[in-house]
């Protein structure tokens, strides 16, 4: 559909996936949240590589059933192993990232200071509540997926009490499993907190 659209109007055509993934490459700025951005790209290439696959399997078949492996289907295969070769190596560094982050919790909580997680959609707050909160002074904006990195942020409660205030990717409903995996490493700090706020 997608094709006959872009032939039919000469304009490139994308889907609600595609849109939200150029506004997460926009928006990343740390190591990490280009690496998530690029994988969930990767993701969502090799799902449509497997669509076109499909209809060139179709047309290049051969008679009585038997199908001619063309260059076509040869060029395909090529582009599948390399998406594949390329996702599993930045799967090894969002690993790496992550198992430093939980170094870091185990530093943490050996220090016994609380996580306090603010969760919730895209642009409901959840940065300019944490500047609020810290008086820090992170990115924030009035717009969709403004955050894909998280940052924490330390401060002392009323009581004396010292925590980290984390600020977390928002999202949107119905997004595509592969892009909340793409972002697993990201929510584990939702995960680990010791209180979540729930951001409206």
């Amino acid at each position: 559909q997608q094709r006959n659209l872009e032939e039919a109007t000469g304009a490139r055509v994308i889907d609600r996936t595609a849109l939200i993934l150029d506004i997460f490459a926009m928006r990343a700025k740390s190591s990490e949240g280009k690496l998530q951005v690029e994988l969930a790209k990767l993701n969502y290439n090799l799902t449509r590589l497997t669509g076109q696959g499909i209809m060139m399997s179709r047309l290049g078949g051969g008679g009585g059933g038997v199908r001619a492996k063309g260059s076509g289907e040869q060029q395909l295969e090529m582009d599948r192993r390399r998406i594949r070769i390329r996702a599993a190596l930045i799967k090894k560094k969002i690993e790496s990232a992550a198992r430093t982050r939980e170094l870091q919790r185990e530093h943490r909580k050996k220090s016994n200071i609380p996580l306090i997680a603010l969760a919730g959609y895209t642009n409901s707050g959840k940065s300019t509540l944490l500047n609020a909160l810290t008086s820090s002074d992170i990115y924030a904006d009035d717009l969709m997926f403004a955050t894909l990195d998280t940052a924490s942020r330390s401060a002392v409660l009323s009581g004396g009490q010292k925590v980290i205030f984390t600020d977390t990717v928002g999202f949107i409903k119905e997004l595509p499993p592969y892009l909340i995996a793409a972002f697993s490493a990201t929510l584990e700090e939702v995960k680990e907190a010791d209180l979540i706020i729930h951001v409206i």
